[in-house]
């Protein structure tokens, strides 16, 4: 080991900058879905769980981001969706309701 080193050429920081539009942080997180991400990144064959953090993140921001319009929509499709089903399980379609009831008078 030598006595005296030359730092005069040293830089502080990150060995790799951070691309535009990114930040570098400090974050705690639990030990089981730090684990997750990464297990999902290695059966996905490889890649950065950081990444994947960043989608997950994302994704939770813009549905937050919903706008009424949009939500409003997505529940009555759904609620539609399941009256339709129980409908044609139950009593049957208008139609069919309306047929019997002319059949019968």
């Amino acid at each position: 080991m030598k006595k005296n080193y030359d730092f005069s050429r040293g830089r502080r920081g990150a060995l790799v900058p951070t691309p535009p539009g990114k930040t570098r942080i400090t974050i705690r997180l639990d030990d089981d879905l730090l684990d997750w991400f990464r297990d999902q990144v290695d059966a996905a064959g490889g890649g950065n769980y950081q990444t994947l953090i960043n989608t997950a993140l994302r994704q939770y921001v813009e549905q937050q981001r919903e706008s009424m319009e949009t939500t409003v929509r997505r529940v009555v499709r759904e609620e539609f969706s399941r009256y339709r089903a129980s409908t044609k399980k139950g009593l049957g379609s208008r139609a069919t309701r309306a047929r019997a009831s002319s059949a019968s008078r």
